[in-house]
This record gives structure tokens, C-alpha cells and sequence, in this order.
């Protein structure tokens, strides 16, 4: 399973591979290699996680500022972006402000790259095309503005949800 996180305004790309034991999972971030992460619910909004081996104790709140995560004597304002969520195709789709990712739609091979690194794009403007089961889609940006990163180009081979750029 591959989900989005943003952690104070800074946007990760997070694969899951659930492994046999409960609560025990395989965690790669932005493609490093793979760490193991078990977690257990210690009460609503309170988990115990053992993460490559260390415990920590992580907290959850709502607050005015959206919601944050205390983690190892930090305090992070956080959102979890998971593509196969309504709610958060819905979110993804709303207001302009802020960084803005452009997701992969579905699995595919990146055919061409539209725009690169520093150009200016308009809102809906196509930056990548990808061949998904012998059809090319194009993908427009989510809003105008300027591409801040570009992580995949022609030839790559995208999973559904894989960030491929991210919009300012």
C-alpha cells in the first residue's frame, strides 16, 4: 500500500508491506530502503510503535492547526493522503494553496515529461504522459504554479498513488 504523509508542509511518499506478524509492517520512505515498523494502540490517539528496532511512544491530537503527532520530543503537524480514500481524492482536488502533488491515477509506464523542474505551469496544464494498459493519459497539474520536483522521467514505470511531481 502506498500513502502520502505530509509532515510540516513537507510531502513523503510512504510504501507499506504488511508482514505476517499483527500489527507489523515493511516501511520505505520516498524509495530508501525498507525499515521494520510494528505498531499497537495503546488508547484512542496513543500508540506504541517499535520502529528498526527502537520504541517509541506517539501521540495524536486535533488541535486549531489541523493534527499533530508528538513523536520522540517532536511536534509535527501532519495529513495522510491515501489515494484509494474519497475523501482524500476530494482534498487533493481542493483549494490552491500550498504545495500540490500530481499522482499517478493508476500503474503505468511514463511516456513523456511536459515540463521540468523550475518551469511555470498553468492550472489543468499536462506535465506527464503515461501508457496505461495501451492508452497514453495525460496528467495535468492541479493547480498553476511553479514544478518544484519531477521525480520520475520517460521510461519509468509508476503504481498507482506514486507521486510523480510536486506543484507550488
Amino acid at each position: 500500500m502506498t500513502i502520502q504523509i505530509e509532515m510540516s508542509g513537507e510531502l513523503r511518499q510512504v510504501e507499506l508491506t504488511q508482514l505476517e506478524e499483527a500489527g507489523g509492517y515493511n516501511a520505505s520512505i520516498d524509495g530508501r530502503p525498507p525499515v521494520p515498523v510494528s505498531m499497537q494502540v495503546l488508547r484512542p490517539g496513543v500508540l506504541s510503535l517499535v520502529i528498526g528496532g527502537k520504541s517509541y511512544r506517539c501521540v495524536l491530537e486535533e488541535s486549531a492547526e489541523g493534527t499533530t503527532v508528538h513523536l520522540a520530543g517532536r511536534r509535527m503537524l501532519y495529513r495522510v493522503d491515501d489515494p484509494r480514500s474519497l475523501k482524500s481524492r476530494r482534498r487533493r482536488h481542493g483549494g490552491a494553496e500550498g504545495p500540490r502533488p500530481l499522482t499517478a491515477p493508476m500503474p503505468g509506464r511514463v511516456v513523456r515529461v511536459l515540463a521540468g523542474v523550475g518551469d511555470t505551469v498553468e492550472a489543468h496544464q499536462s506535465i506527464i504522459v503515461i501508457e496505461a494498459m495501451k492508452m497514453q493519459n495525460e496528467l495535468k497539474s492541479p493547480k498553476a504554479g511553479k514544478v518544484a520536483r519531477l521525480r520520475v522521467e520517460p521510461g519509468d514505470t509508476v503504481a498507482a498513488g506514486d507521486v510523480l511531481a510536486v506543484i507550488e
